[in-house]
């Protein structure tokens, strides 16, 4: 998607109206594709949208608002006069271009945690931010943001809001891991697994080196990279850093579930005095989170998926009167995606429009 622009004096490239040029390297991901459609369905101001991947997707179409696009390969001219540039790409491509694309001017959004131990990078969360009317004042020369993992999100803002209704004496949070996380290859993997012992077939396993398929583990095999762990220890890190100083950590466990997309959260949490359900689900619900009460609605990967809502349901446990169950679901691309590009429309206070930087 690509609108004539007008060369102006000087080194710079005068816009046709206010608008951002944008590059998403990755573009044929799981996560690529998402943030495309987010642009679009948020009204990024865009005026041309570069898609870049690797070798596997080059000249693939892939559809950016209302227009069709092919899919260019990454190099490094392609990064000349942007403004923003989305890695939604494996870890590998990242660590490659990010610098080459911020020394050509362009701020970073990461979606793929390459860049989240690098010392300029922030870790955030756009959600966190506003639920705890964080001033985000603008820079002038801004470092990469690396998006906070979407099961850091979902917990976070539900257990900031749970302390609203009471005082957390205890929290433990189930994880489960959708093969989506992964991408395509993820996705595939669990689907020829699936396809394979229905046929008394070999298990191919050079993503998980385990068998997920109808089965729950709570580690991949030796050969898998990342590890399991590796993840869970994200989540609980990136939890930390958006969270207020002062909020409850939760025991978190990470199992990798048979299912393609989608997170599910089974959260137990002992209140220090008793809380009624509806004064919690009241303080529970608001933006971006419905709390379901019918059978029907009740959360699920299905139900979530496509939505940029988290659904929760809550019920008593019959054993200990101030503890409480939440079943909690959330579409995982979708809030990356989301919460990617929100990010971008923080940091564009900081790159007026008008002129390449």
């Amino acid at each position: 998607m690509s609108s004539q622009s007008k060369p102006a004096a000087g080194n710079h490239e005068s816009r046709t109206g206010n608008f951002y040029r944008v590059a998403i390297v990755g573009a044929g991901s799981l996560k690529g594709k998402e943030v495309a459609e987010m642009l679009n369905e948020r009204n990024f101001p865009a005026l041309d949208v570069k898609l870049l991947d690797d070798d596997e997707s080059l000249g693939q179409l892939e559809t950016v608002g209302d227009e069709v696009s092919f899919i260019q390969s990454v190099r490094a001219e392609q990064f000349d006069r942007l403004d923003f540039t989305f890695f939604a790409s494996d870890q590998e491509c990242t660590r490659k271009n990010w610098k080459i694309s911020q020394k050509a001017g362009s701020a970073i959004v990461d979606l793929s945690y390459a860049l989240e131990d690098e010392p300029e990078a922030t870790i955030r969360s756009p959600w966190l931010e506003r639920e705890m009317k964080q001033p985000m004042l603008p820079e002038l020369q801004p470092g990469p943001v690396v998006i906070a993992h979407p099961a850091a999100t979902v917990l976070a803002l539900l257990i900031l809001r749970a302390q609203r209704s009471g005082s957390i004496k205890s929290l433990v949070a189930t994880i489960m891991e959708p093969a989506s996380e992964h991408g395509q290859r993820g996705m595939d993997e669990l689907h020829e697994q699936t396809v394979n012992l229905l046929s008394f077939q070999q298990l191919p396993k050079k993503v998980f080196d385990t068998q997920v398929a109808f089965n729950m583990v709570s580690r991949y095999g030796d050969q898998s990279l990342p590890p399991l762990e590796s993840i869970e220890a994200r989540i609980s890190r990136h939890y930390q850093i958006i969270s207020p100083k002062d909020a409850i950590v939760p025991s978190m466990l990470l199992v990798q579930a048979p299912i393609f997309h989608g997170y599910a959260f089974s959260v137990y949490m002992e209140m220090e005095d008793p809380v009624a359900l509806g004064d919690l689900a009241q303080a529970l619900a608001g933006e971006h989170v419905t709390v379901t009460r019918s059978a029907e609605d009740s959360p699920s990967n299905v139900n979530a998926a496509g939505q940029g809502e988290i659904l929760v349901s809550l019920a008593r446990d019959d054993n200990h009167p101030n503890g409480i169950w939440l079943w909690v679901a959330a579409d995982n691309l979708r809030l990356a995606a989301l919460t990617a590009v929100e990010c971008a429309e923080a940091m564009a206070a900081s790159r007026p429009r008008g002129t390449v930087q």
